[in-house]
């Protein structure tokens, strides 16, 4: 295996398969009970009027937009990327979202519509989203995305070898997909719904930390159970015990099933209650959703009005 500049007890980690293994099976176990139960807890907490403002449009400046259907269309893409950049036509003051997440044959057109706005280009790669091809056609995938200018390459892993404990092949691959993304970000879909186990979530996400990736990434959207509040703890809980064992900071990205603004924040009291606060940021912190963000506007013009506004106010997806 390759090395990397990281502290001596993680170098160690991955010099060889037999490392590997004995670091990410050494990692402690995740109390299933207990994660399940300050989840829980966590997602009761009220936010006050003023707070909840900040949070809605903190929430929508973490949203990558989302489409990624097989009947997509340029035009689609086109709608897309101008609700991304201006979400509330009528509220100027309304953030932009932080990217739009297309498939890598439609990234062309989404960095063209959004250039200058700042808004990335998220591109999903690597056979996405059942991760089954080989690696000459996966890295075909990603060069596909990093050529078409997407700013950020959203990879899957082989979950089959993953529960099968060929631990280095995923490294090596993640190591891989990672150099073809140039100085584009990696965000790392762990698929967390397939692990299983919250033990093996943890032991994905150390493993995409340890091979590069920018970001942690819970699931596609298209496997059930998508993102889960327990699972996110888990990403956070490894983002933070990596950046105190390097100094780095790496992301994590909840995607699937993330429909409401209550859910959104009760994601971000998870953050930073879990992670800290450094990571309120869309740079550390995504939302991978395509409904979520009608209803944050929404609720967002309530906040502002006193008054319900209903789904015509806002664009549909």
């Amino acid at each position: 295996m390759a090395t990397a500049t990281l502290p001596a007890g993680l170098a160690d980690a991955i010099r060889d398969d037999a490392s590997l293994r004995r670091f990410l099976h050494g990692l402690p176990g995740v109390d299933q009970v207990g994660i399940e139960q300050r989840a829980a807890s966590l997602g009761t907490r009220s936010i006050k009027k003023a707070a909840k403002l900040w949070a809605i449009d903190t929430a929508i400046s973490m949203v990558d937009l989302t489409t990624l259907e097989g009947a997509d269309t340029h035009g689609k893409v086109r709608a897309l990327a101008a609700k991304a950049r201006r979400p509330d036509p009528e509220r100027p003051d309304t953030p932009p979202v932080a990217a739009v997440c297309v498939y890598p044959d439609l990234a062309a057109t989404a960095v063209e519509a959004l250039r200058g706005s700042g808004i990335g280009v998220a591109s999903v790669a690597t056979a996405f989203p059942s991760g089954r091809s080989g690696r000459d056609v996966k890295l075909a995938d990603v060069a596909l995305a990093v050529r078409s200018g997407a700013s950020e390459v959203d990879m899957v892993i082989d979950r089959g070898a993953f529960l099968e404990g060929r631990y280095g092949q995923v490294f090596e691959e993640i190591q891989a997909v990672k150099a073809a993304c140039g100085d584009a970000h990696l965000k790392v879909i762990l698929e967390t719904g397939e692990l299983g186990t919250y033990d093996n979530v943890r032991r994905a996400a150390w493993l995409a930390l340890l091979a590069g990736g920018d970001f942690v990434k819970t699931s596609t959207g298209k496997v059930s159970p998508a993102a889960t509040l327990p699972g996110t703890h888990v990403l956070l809980q490894a983002v933070r015990d990596w950046y105190t064992a390097t100094g780095e900071l790496r992301g994590v990205k909840p995607a699937g099933g993330i429909r409401t603004t209550k859910d959104a924040i009760r994601y971000l009291v998870a953050v930073h209650e879990v992670a800290g606060p450094e990571w309120l940021t869309p740079g550390l912190f995504r939302f991978g959703a395509s409904s979520l963000l009608n209803d944050l506007l929404l609720q967002r013009r309530t906040q502002l009005d006193g008054h319900y506004s209903g789904p015509d106010y806002v664009t549909q997806d």
